[in-house]
């Protein structure tokens, strides 16, 4: 496994890891989603790192990162971006995230839209309705009474088709054994800032340029919830991609890949 270089924050440690072009080129941050951590990303390195300085990190509590103290909130997970930004030694960097990651992503363009260039976001939305807050309220339930396992029983249905999940079991293994690895504490901050989830009345102050990438399938993040987002979204762009689930980059990986290398204008 790469070693980390490490993020100090207040109290805790983020773990980023470095890859791709060190000398002029242009930097590309990834942020994970709940429950899952940097080599989630694995399937678009060969896509990014012939053309960008690659820097993933695992959000706080997540991977190799040090669980903070909660709750959390997505101001302090937008201050962690910029904290792994600082540290590297970026002033402005591409983003890419998917889930909470993409939901972080959309706060660092709201409040730091000097230090993003263009944003990839990926199944996320940016609201709390009330059966959202009800969902996290349940896997706070669950991750108290059954643990990480119970959470995983429910969460690899959502995350993967049945079809996906037949044809590649080592695949969902890898995922599997990185949610178990994801602390408690830091699973449950993120969910208490998921409940708090507003920027979608203030989406229209966006002017990162931001492509929207949907699964069809995905339950969790609608296509029709982010093509609503990128109308709300001045100068974005929308794409579904046919039978995925909520992971979007790993279920249908040459189709998210091309999405991704036609927005940041890729030749591959």
């Amino acid at each position: 496994m790469t070693a980390p270089i490490w993020i100090e924050r207040e109290g805790y440690r983020l773990a980023s890891y470095v890859s791709g072009q060190y000398s002029d080129a242009p930097t590309i941050v990834l942020s994970n989603s709940l429950g899952a951590d940097y080599t989630m990303w694995d399937e678009q390195l060969a896509l990014l790192e012939p053309h960008y300085r690659v820097i993933r990190y695992d959000t706080r509590g997540h991977g190799g990162s040090d669980p903070a103290e909660g709750p959390y909130s997505f101001d302090g997970l937008v201050a962690d971006v910029i904290g792994v930004l600082d540290t590297h030694g970026v002033d402005r960097a591409d983003f890419m995230g998917l889930s909470l990651g993409c939901m972080t992503g959309l706060g660092v363009a709201l409040a730091h839209g000097d230090r993003i260039g263009r944003m990839i976001c990926a199944a996320g939305r940016a609201d709390a309705p009330e059966p959202f807050v009800q969902n996290w309220d349940n896997r706070l339930r669950i991750l108290a009474e059954d643990g990480l396992e119970g959470l995983w029983a429910m969460t690899q249905g959502m995350w993967f088709t049945e079809g996906f999940r037949e044809a590649e079991p080592g695949r969902v293994e890898r995922f599997r054994e990185a949610f178990m690895r994801t602390s408690s504490n830091g699973y449950a901050g993120c969910c208490e800032a998921l409940k708090t989830l507003d920027y979608l009345r203030h989406l229209g102050g966006v002017s990162t340029p931001t492509l929207f990438i949907a699964g069809e399938k995905d339950i969790g993040a609608a296509p029709d919830v982010m093509r609503g987002m990128a109308q709300t979204t001045p100068g974005s762009r929308f794409v579904e991609v046919p039978d995925a689930g909520h992971i979007v980059n790993a279920g249908q990986p040459a189709l998210y890949n091309a999405a991704v290398a036609e927005f940041l204008e890729i030749t591959t």
